[in-house]
């Protein structure tokens, strides 16, 4: 188990994070989300050793992560880390870079390791081609290998697709977190896309205002966010009164409603009127306006400005959402 307790951390006088404390069973795999300066890249490196806490402790079973106090050489033989840098020597192969810090002595093992990374991360064709003549998703990719060419007991992945085209995203995201969970490699990943965890992890914590905001199993906080900072890492979102939605309740509490929960009517509900809308592709994001607030919403149609319609949720999704 990964045991974090107690963990702070401040860049000069500004802190940073304050007081943070989680843990990971084996080969569990827990996302790491919040807005852009919430600390989540600080807290990947504090676990990985190259920050030293101000205070705290982080532990992979019995043994302790010493930080640069305490090593010249940060980091321990039981982790990688994969950080938004790279670390990548430029002007050797790509099986180069991935085969680097596995023995020579087992070459047949050697190989064999090398071409089953090449085809985790969709580059078996590039394998000859030196790193630098390579784009920057490309060597994000091989990045993602040579972290992995040991087979860690503790992966960390800090943004690991950012700069991978879509086209390859989806694929390569399936490959290396199937491929951990076959091995029971524990993975923390950092990350701004939902698409990163969403389908993946098995548990996410939110990080905002230096402290831990919110930790639980993922589908859980997608379908029942606490408050809309913890739903708009999710999806568009929105915070709306109960009677507002439906006339006949007698009470004047908010919940949250995702632009896809809404059902659009042309007769009955919420009346909303269109002020700007988003060809999304599969639908139209619609940003409505009402007397008392913009509300976004899903339609599978284009619609007018200022076209009057009526917004529904379902009544399953209400009491869900009261419960909380």
């Amino acid at each position: 188990m990964l045991k974090i307790t107690g963990l702070s951390f401040a860049y000069d006088k500004d802190s940073v994070l304050d007081d943070i404390n989680f843990s990971v069973d084996k080969g569990e795999h827990l996302g790491i989300m919040g807005e852009s300066g919430c600390g989540k890249s600080t807290l990947l490196q504090l676990v990985y050793g190259s920050l030293q806490p101000a205070q705290g402790d982080v532990y992979w079973g019995r043994k302790q992560v010493k930080g640069p106090l305490y090593k010249l050489v940060p980091g321990e033989s039981y982790m990688k880390y994969m950080s938004q840098g790279f670390d990548l020597m430029g002007a050797t192969t790509v099986s180069e870079n991935i085969s680097e810090y596995l023995s020579v002595f087992y070459p047949k093992e050697l190989k064999e390791r090398t071409e089953e990374l090449l085809e985790i991360i969709e580059m078996k064709r590039f394998a000859k081609t030196k790193v630098r003549h390579l784009s920057i998703g490309q060597q994000q990719r091989v990045a993602l290998a040579r972290a992995l060419a040991q087979k860690p007991e503790v992966l960390l992945l800090d943004e690991p697709f950012s700069h991978i085209d879509n086209f390859r995203k989806n694929s390569l995201r399936r490959n290396l977190f199937n491929y951990l969970k076959e091995e029971e490699i524990t993975c923390l990943t950092a990350t701004h896309d939902r698409n990163d965890i969403l389908p993946f992890a098995d548990r996410v914590l939110v990080l905002k205002d230096r402290q831990v905001l919110a930790e639980e199993p993922i589908l859980e906080m997608y379908k029942n966010p606490g408050n809309l900072y913890i739903a708009s890492l999710f999806g568009e979102a929105n915070l709306v009164p109960i009677n507002i939605i439906k006339s006949y309740a007698d009470t004047k509490r908010k919940i949250i409603v995702y632009a896809h929960e809404f059902k659009v009517s042309r007769n009955s509900g919420l009346p909303v009127f269109v002020k700007k809308t988003y060809p999304m592709g599969s639908h139209y994001l619609v940003e409505g306006y009402t007397e008392e607030q913009i509300i976004y919403f899903h339609s599978e149609r284009d619609m007018e400005i200022e076209t009057r319609v009526f917004l529904n949720i379902s009544l399953e999704t209400i009491n869900q959402r009261l419960k909380l």
